[in-house]
């Protein structure tokens, strides 16, 4: 198959791409179709890799309202309405939401998704089941599961047994909240918990790190420092770590040393962040946004996740990564042409970092044919204009197609 006129990647000039047993055989200019070769030609479009969700719950997807709304807009009384559906959960109920979540996601370019699941259940029940759909849905996605504590590894009853357990059973990455911890002990202890087991069955570190406004949440120092000291490295990631929004800039210029010697990996998740943090302010009001401008500006990576689509957490949500993307521009003040020009960088080639694809990712000749075709030339007019993903491809086959919109002003 010979896909012609494709921009890839922002390039200036427009590229062919033959596809030839699921592969990238070639990637040339003016290529010429072979005889009885199918021939797609794309107009002049965007090509990128697949995009991918490098943060998100699945298991609480789809049950904002039920059984009652979160009304505070806090995280902590999200936490407080997840545990009062948690009754509901059934090992078939999570699979048909998420189902439905996961065919959004495919719908929106993504091709790859790392989900957290509560383990703080003695049923694992969420656990079960993403274990299975995982394996259902690999012709089309790939998931990648970590196995979060919600309540904590030492403050929930079983708590290590309960993530050891989860580890054992497939998970590929080892969670923890040292926030969310009863003390600062607790926190610490935490940690060391997660890097044991994670180091004990070969499994990847995806910590819900400082999740809150309080500038004296600092976890991230130990996490950063564990990742180093164990030479885990970029095999660690720290999610959302908002306090950081609130340390003094004397602090973080410290903390800046061992982040960047650790080599770990960063998600934001602009659109949730943004909603949750701040609640405890009158004004000013915080932004509880990652320093994601200061950290890429150190070379460290970071990409973007949607956190929650339509649950305790979020009311709103439909999967499309161009939403956190264009909140976190806004949010972290990262509007100069060039970072909004390379901004698709944190739902792709970033975030590939942070699954831990390696060289397996990106379009390239002798790589699987994954790639998605936006309607734009280049990403910044995709982002801008909000347009459609035309066509995911994996393997060389056709995951999802959206036709191109047509309006009409009569004036």
């Amino acid at each position: 198959m010979l896909f012609k006129n494709l921009y890839i990647e922002n390039a200036a000039e427009a590229m062919d791409i033959r596809v030839t047993d699921g592969k990238f055989e070639k990637i040339a200019a003016n290529l010429e179709a072979l005889p009885g070769e199918e021939v797609v030609d794309c107009g002049g479009k965007l090509a990128l890799p697949p995009v991918i969700e490098s943060h998100v719950h699945l298991d609480t997807c789809l049950t904002a309202g039920r059984p009652r709304w979160n009304m505070s807009g806090t995280l902590f009384e999200g936490i407080q309405c997840w545990e009062e559906y948690k009754p509901f959960l059934t090992k078939q109920e999570v699979k048909d939401r998420v189902n439905k979540a996961i065919r959004m996601q495919a719908s929106n370019g993504i091709q790859h998704v790392r989900t957290h699941v509560d383990i703080n259940d003695p049923k694992l029940t969420a656990m079960e089941a993403l274990l299975e759909l995982r394996d259902e849905v690999k012709d089309f996605m790939d998931i990648q599961i970590v196995a979060f504590p919600q309540y904590g590894i030492l403050s929930y009853p079983k708590g290590k047994e309960l993530l050891e357990d989860a580890l054992k059973m497939g998970a590929d990455a080892a969670g923890a909240i040292p926030h969310f911890e009863f003390t600062r002990e607790y926190s610490v202890e935490s940690l060391n918990i997660c890097f044991e087991l994670a180091q004990k069955y070969n499994k990847l570190i995806d910590v819900h790190c400082d999740e809150i406004d309080d500038e004296a949440s600092r976890g991230l120092e130990t996490v950063a420092t564990r990742a180093y000291e164990t030479g885990m490295r970029d095999m660690v990631t720290a999610s959302h770590t908002t306090a950081m929004h609130s340390y003094n800039n004397a602090y973080v210029i410290r903390l800046m040393r061992i982040l960047k010697m650790s080599g770990m990996n960063f998600v934001a998740n602009p659109c949730v962040n943004v909603h949750l943090g701040g609640r405890a302010d009158t004004y000013p009001k915080r932004r509880s946004m990652t320093r994601v401008k200061e950290l890429t500006a150190e070379g460290i990576n970071v990409s973007f996740g949607y956190d929650d689509i339509f649950d305790p957490w979020n009311p709103l949500g439909n999967g499309n990564m161009r939403d956190p993307v264009f909140m976190g521009l806004y949010a972290g003040h990262m509007l100069g042409y060039d970072e909004i020009c390379n901004s698709y960088k944190f739902v792709t080639t970033n975030a590939a970092r942070t699954l831990h694809l390696g060289d397996a990712y990106g379009i390239k000749e002798g790589n699987a044919a994954n790639f998605v075709v936006f309607d734009a030339k280049n990403w910044y007019d995709a982002l801008n204009y909000d347009v459609s993903v035309l066509y995911s491809y994996r393997n060389g086959k056709l995951v999802a197609e959206t036709k191109p919109k047509e309006t009409t002003v009569h004036y």
